[in-house]
C-alpha cells in the first residue's frame, strides 16, 4: 500500500467558505454515538450541556437554537460517531459527522471557529470504499466525510454456482456459471472504479466471499488495484454481522494514518535540519509563514491556551501587535492560537495535521513550507 504524508493531513479547501462569514462563532464537537439502548437519552443530556455552555459564553439564542435544531432534525448514526457543528448568527455554517467521538466535548463561542477537533478526526478516516462481494454482485459503500453512501450492484443470479457431476452437460454448466460470475464481477469492478473516482478514496477494502473478492481484486483497474486490500469478516448473506469487517477496516485506516504521520514527521525533521530548510517551528516563525501564505502544512501539537494577535483578514496573524501594525492593521485583536492559526491555514489554502509525540513542536506549532 503506497502512502503519502499528505494522507495524514486535512484538506482545508471545503472549509474556505467559513473565512467569508462574520463571527462570533459557536463551535461544538461532541459524542454523537448511537450504539446503546439509551442513546437518545444520552444525546439529549449532551444537548442540554451544549445549550448551557453556549448560554454561559453569551451566545445569541438564534445560534444556540440553530445548533440544537441541526442535531435533533438529523438521522442518528449507526454505532460510534462524533459530530462537529459551527454556527453563527442563527445559521449552521458547518455540520460534519466524525469517524469517532472526540476525547472530550468542546463547546466554544468565540471570534473565530474552533476547527482542530474536526481536523483531528477527519484525518483518521481518509475517504475510502468498502466492497462486500459475492459471485452475484456487491454492496459498495463510500465513506467521504458525510453520511456513508451505499450502492447495491446485482448481476445475473443464474447460473453462478458450480454443480457436481460429470460429462458434457456438467462442463457446459460449469463454464456457464463461471462466465456469469465473471460478467457480474466485471460490472462490480466498473462500479467500484466509479465510486473511487467519485469519492476520492485513498483505500478500497474488499470483503465477502473469498473467491469472488479475489477475482474482483484481479480485474480492478490498475490505479484502484494499487489501493485495494482484501479482508475476512463478513458476507452478503442475510443476518451476517459486520462487526469483524468494521474492526479490520478500522485497523487498516489506523495503520495507514500512523504510517502517514511517520512520513510527515520525517519530512518536518528533514526540513528543520538545515538553515534553508522547508520547515519551521514556534509561533513567531509559523505566524510569519502563514501571513506570507507560505505554509503548505500547518502542524499542531499541544498549544494549550497560547494567544496571538489577528487582523480583519484571517490570514493576518502575529505574535505581537507590532507585526500586524506593520501590515496596516490598526487595531490587532488578541485571539486563541489554536483557533487563529488553523483558521489562517484555511484562509491560505494550507493543509492541517494534528501531530503526536513523533515531533517536538516548539510552542505547540510547526509548519512545512511551500518554498524557502
Amino acid at each position: 500500500m503506497t502512502r503519502s504524508g499528505r494522507e495524514s493531513t486535512v484538506d482545508t479547501s471545503p472549509l474556505r467558505d467559513l473565512t467569508a462569514a462574520d463571527g462570533p462563532f459557536a463551535s461544538v464537537h461532541f459524542d454523537f454515538s448511537h450504539d446503546t439502548e439509551d442513546a437518545e437519552k444520552l444525546l439529549e443530556l449532551r444537548l442540554k450541556e451544549i445549550e448551557a455552555g453556549l448560554s454561559d459564553q453569551q451566545a445569541d439564542q438564534a445560534t444556540i437554537e440553530a445548533v440544537l435544531r441541526a442535531v435533533r432534525e438529523s438521522e442518528p448514526p449507526a454505532g460510534k460517531a462524533g459530530r462537529s457543528i459551527v454556527a453563527a448568527h442563527g445559521e449552521v455554517l458547518l455540520d460534519r459527522c466524525l469517524v469517532a467521538p472526540p476525547p472530550a466535548q468542546v463547546v466554544r463561542f468565540s471570534a473565530l471557529p474552533y476547527l482542530l477537533p474536526l481536523a483531528t478526526h477527519a484525518e483518521e478516516a481518509p475517504n475510502h470504499v468498502v466492497v462486500l462481494a459475492d459471485r452475484i454482485g456487491a454492496d459498495i459503500t463510500e465513506y467521504a466525510g458525510g453520511e456513508p453512501r451505499t450502492e447495491t450492484v446485482e448481476g445475473a443470479d443464474h447460473p453462478v454456482h458450480k454443480v457436481r457431476g460429470g460429462g458434457p452437460s456438467h462442463h457446459h454448466m460449469q463454464n456457464s456459471a463461471e462466465e456469469t460470475a465473471r460478467r457480474n464481477l466485471a460490472t462490480v469492478a466498473d462500479h467500484v472504479a466509479k465510486a473511487v473516482e467519485r469519492s476520492g478514496a485513498q483505500l478500497v477494502v474488499l470483503a465477502g466471499e473469498k473467491q469472488a473478492r479475489t477475482a474482483l481484486h484481479e480485474i480492478l483497474p490498475e490505479a484502484v488495484r494499487r489501493i485495494a486490500h482484501e479482508v475476512e469478516g463478513a458476507t452478503r448473506a442475510d443476518g451476517s454481522s459486520r462487526e469483524e469487517l468494521d474492526r479490520q477496516v478500522h485497523e487498516l485506516l489506523a495503520e495507514r494514518h500512523l504510517a502517514a504521520l511517520d512520513e510527515l514527521a520525517e519530512q518536518f525533521r528533514a526540513g528543520t535540519g538545515r538553515e534553508d530548510g522547508l520547515a519551521v517551528s514556534g509561533l513567531e516563525a509559523v505566524t510569519t509563514a502563514l501571513t506570507e501564505a507560505n505554509v503548505e502544512t500547518l502542524l499542531v501539537g499541544s498549544p494549550s491556551d497560547t494567544a496571538v494577535f489577528g487582523g480583519p483578514d484571517p490570514a493576518q496573524v502575529a505574535v505581537g501587535k507590532a507585526g500586524l501594525r506593520a501590515l496596516g492593521v490598526s487595531e490587532p485583536e488578541e485571539r486563541r492560537a489554536d483557533e487563529a492559526l488553523p483558521f489562517a491555514a484555511v484562509a491560505t489554502g494550507a493543509r492541517v495535521a494534528v501531530m503526536d509525540e513523533r515531533v517536538d513542536l516548539w510552542e505547540g506549532f510547526g509548519a512545512i513550507l511551500r518554498h524557502g
